[in-house]
């Protein structure tokens, strides 16, 4: 007997393996294995690393940014993660997580520089607008007396 195991973020399905032998995953309670047959279970994941080990023997690896993991039926465990990354070895996997951060913190300056900008230029244009009718009202559109 063995688990389907899937994982997903909102963005994609990132793993789908239907011949898993068994799991390891933890939550605030600590380290926990699930082998086919275990009870049914709903369990909050803080940002982690899960485990899987698969019909051939071989452990693979999950690191989640938190999410949820459920076991139905004694056979499937599903893991719902804001953020999936799936790697064969850990240091390859932490390397993958570290670009992935740097990338999203790049594409996070860029939005806010790009923000600030737009902000900038509405100011600019609210501010030629007063500049060149003073008695048109406030900025509510309210004659000046």
């Amino acid at each position: 007997m063995t688990l389907h195991l899937t994982i997903a973020t909102p963005e994609a399905a990132i793993l789908d393996a239907p011949a898993v032998a068994a799991v390891r995953a933890e939550d605030d309670s600590g380290s926990f294995g699930v082998w086919p047959g275990h009870a049914d279970l709903i369990t909050a994941l803080p940002p982690s690393v899960v485990q899987w080990r698969g019909a051939d023997g071989v452990w693979r690896f999950c690191a989640v940014r938190g999410g949820v993991l459920t076991v139905h039926g004694g056979d499937r465990v599903a893991i719902a993660a804001r953020e999936a990354h799936v790697g064969d070895r850990l240091d390859t996997l932490a390397a993958d997580i570290h670009q992935a951060r740097d990338a999203e913190a790049e594409a996070t300056r860029r939005a806010s520089v790009d923000a600030t900008r737009l902000h900038a230029v509405a100011v600019r244009r609210l501010m030629a607008c007063l500049v060149r009718d003073p008695g048109a009202g406030d900025l509510l559109g309210e004659a000046t007396l």
